[in-house]
C-alpha cells in the first residue's frame, strides 16, 4: 500500500468511526415479526368437532399452534384414541401444541382436594408431554369467590406444581382470571409468581381478563417480559363494563375497544417470539362456519398486530 492509499484508507475509517451508534430499538423488527398465532380451541368448541377436527380445522385455516383443552383430549382417549397417534397427526400437521387448558384445583385450601388436584396435573402434565406440549394453565379453579385466600400460601402452592413441572418437562403458567376473587388482578398474579422463588415460574394474561379484573395497564410495565410466554388475545364491545361483561362477550380482536396494541408493546419480548392465544367463547360464532370463524381470528390477529 503506498501513502496515496494509506491515507485513503485512513480517511474513510474516520468517516465510518464518525456515523452515531445504532441502538438495537432502532433496529427491533417489526412487532408482527415477533408473535406466534395460535387458536384457543375455545374459539371453536361449541361446534363440538372433537380432539382430531379441531386440529385438523386449525390447520386449514392456516394455524400452527393450538392451545387444547384437557377434556377434548381425554373424550378422545377415552373413544379409543392414543397419545402417540395424536403426537403423528400433529406432526403431520406440522402443528403445535403450545398450551393446555386445565381446571385442576391445585389452589384450594382444601387438603385432600389439592393433592386429588396434583395425582391430576401430574397426568395431565405426562399426557401433553407426549404429544410435544411444554405448558399447561393454572387458574384458580375452585377458588373463584370468596373467602381471599393468603397469597403467600397460593406461592407455596403454585410451586409446588412447578415442582411437578420439572419432572415432566410441562410448566404449568399462573392464569389470570378477572371475575375471580382470587388471581383476579395481574398484580395477584406477579406476586404469587415472583413468591415461589422458582426459575420457571410464568404468568398467562388475556386482553379480556385484564379489563374485566381491573388490572391497571399503567403499570402492567413493571412485569417483565419474561414473565409472560404466551397470552390471551380477544377483544370487547364498548357498551358492556367491566362489571357485567362476561366470557360469551369476547369478540375477534380489532373489532371493540380493547387496548391490545398498547398491551402488546408492553409485554412483547425481543428474545423470543410472544405466544397469542385466540381465546372466546362467543354463542354468535359458534352458529357459524367453524373453518370460516377459525380463519377469520388469524386474518384478525394478523391486522390488528400489523397495525402496532
Amino acid at each position: 500500500m503506498n501513502r496515496r492509499q494509506l491515507l485513503q484508507s485512513l480517511s474513510t475509517s474516520a468517516a465510518i468511526l464518525s456515523l452515531p451508534l445504532v441502538s438495537r430499538s432502532a433496529i427491533k423488527p417489526n412487532i408482527a415479526d415477533a408473535f406466534t398465532y395460535c387458536l384457543n380451541m375455545s374459539t371453536i368448541r361449541g361446534h363440538k368437532l372433537g380432539f382430531i377436527k379441531e386440529l385438523e380445522t386449525a390447520s386449514k385455516a392456516g394455524f400452527r399452534s393450538v392451545e387444547i383443552w384437557l377434556d377434548s383430549l381425554q373424550t378422545y382417549l377415552n373413544n379409543g384414541g392414543t397419545l402417540k397417534d395424536a403426537r403423528k397427526r400433529l406432526d403431520d400437521m406440522g402443528m403445535q401444541v403450545e398450551n393446555a387448558i386445565g381446571f385442576a384445583q391445585w389452589i384450594v385450601d382444601d387438603e385432600a382436594a389439592r393433592n386429588k388436584a396434583l395425582e391430576q396435573m401430574k397426568r395431565e402434565m405426562d399426557m401433553l408431554a407426549q404429544i410435544g406440549c411444554k405448558r399447561t394453565a393454572a387458574p384458580p379453579a375452585g377458588a373463584t369467590s370468596l373467602p381471599l385466600l393468603d397469597l403467600k400460601r397460593v406461592a407455596d402452592r403454585y410451586r409446588a406444581i412447578l415442582v411437578l413441572g420439572d419432572q415432566s418437562g410441562v410448566i404449568p403458567h399462573l392464569e389470570l382470571w378477572g371475575f375471580s376473587k382470587n388471581l383476579g388482578r395481574a398484580s395477584e398474579t406477579m406476586y404469587v409468581a415472583m413468591e415461589t422463588g422458582h426459575p420457571s415460574a410464568k404468568v398467562l394474561l388475556d386482553i379480556f381478563h385484564l379489563y374485566k379484573g381491573g388490572s391497571a395497564l399503567e403499570t402492567l410495565p413493571l412485569m417483565n417480559q419474561s414473565a409472560v410466554e404466551i397470552m390471551h388475545i380477544n377483544d370487547y364491545p364498548a357498551n358492556k363494563p367491566s362489571d357485567t361483561i362476561v366470557d360469551a362477550d369476547r369478540i375477534y380482536p380489532g373489532d371493540g375497544v380493547a387496548p391490545i396494541q398498547k398491551v402488546l408493546k408492553i409485554l412483547n419480548s425481543t428474545e423470543r417470539p410472544l405466544v397469542l392465544s385466540f381465546e372466546v367463547f362467543n354463542k354468535g360464532y359458534y352458529s357459524q362456519d367453524a373453518l370460516e370463524v377459525t380463519k377469520t381470528a388469524l386474518a384478525k390477529m394478523k391486522a390488528v398486530t400489523k397495525s402496532v
